[in-house]
């Protein structure tokens, strides 16, 4: 099992300790640096460029540089990197502006242990997790991004099996799994997300995601009976 490099950004000390103390337990899993706000965050990712995490558990209420600002600033620099937000607010503003800037994930504070490591996994091998919760947010079309829209969408846009891998994106599969399923290599799936990702103009795998479903490449409910 490839080991998860993760940074903890967040000011509360003690929440931070404890998350910590309970991601340290797991064995795929290594902190390799806290962050009490995101000028540090920056700073640490510029000077440590060549060693960079896998994923950062991003707080939004931050001093000096708050989480939706630190989450563009990676974004736009490392955006192999990805970010989970991690907050005490679930309300859809936030939801939404953290989707749009690019995170890959959105975790509230109270969530269960398990659904941190389940939610730290499924972002690491698949580029994105996204639950019930924010998957009808974006079925409700209120995030935007991409270029093209439901009114402008053509039909041939993309080709068939480009559209048989993004509906099994959507379906949160991991690249092997979709390989498997449509019975091809993983580097053919890696060159035809790479595709998707030129022709939706998405900034990331969450990007297309929301650009299926907005645009009715997919349904919300196919995805959520399959997931």
């Amino acid at each position: 099992m490839n080991t998860i490099k993760i940074i903890l950004a967040d000011d509360e000390l003690l929440f931070r300790k404890g998350i910590l103390f309970m991601l340290e337990r797991e064995k795929n899993i290594e902190i390799v640096y806290e962050a009490s706000n995101g000028d540090e965050l920056v700073k640490f990712l510029n000077k440590n460029q060549d060693n960079l995490p896998d994923i950062i558990l991003m707080d939004l209420k931050m001093p000096l540089l708050n989480g939706v600002e630190a989450t563009k600033k990676v974004h736009k620099k490392f955006p192999d990197v990805r970010i989970i937000a991690l907050t005490s607010y679930d309300t859809k503003p936030f939801i939404i502006n953290m989707i749009q800037e690019g995170a890959c994930s959105y975790l509230v504070k109270n969530a269960s242990p398990n659904e941190m490591i389940n939610t730290i996994n499924e972002v690491a091998s698949k580029g994105f997790y996204y639950n019930d919760l924010i998957m009808n947010i974006i079925h409700e079309g209120l995030i935007f991004g991409n270029k093209k829209t439901k009114s402008s969408f053509d039909e041939e846009y993309l080709t068939t099996r480009e559209k048989e891998v993004l509906e099994l994106i959507c379906e949160q599969l991991s690249t092997i799994e979709i390989a498997e399923k449509l019975f091809i290599s993983p580097r053919t799936v890696d060159g035809h997300r790479n595709n998707l990702l030129l022709k939706t103009e998405s900034k990331n795998i969450a990007g297309l995601v929301v650009y299926a479903i907005q645009n009715k490449v997919v349904t919300i409910k196919n995805i959520t009976n399959k997931i």
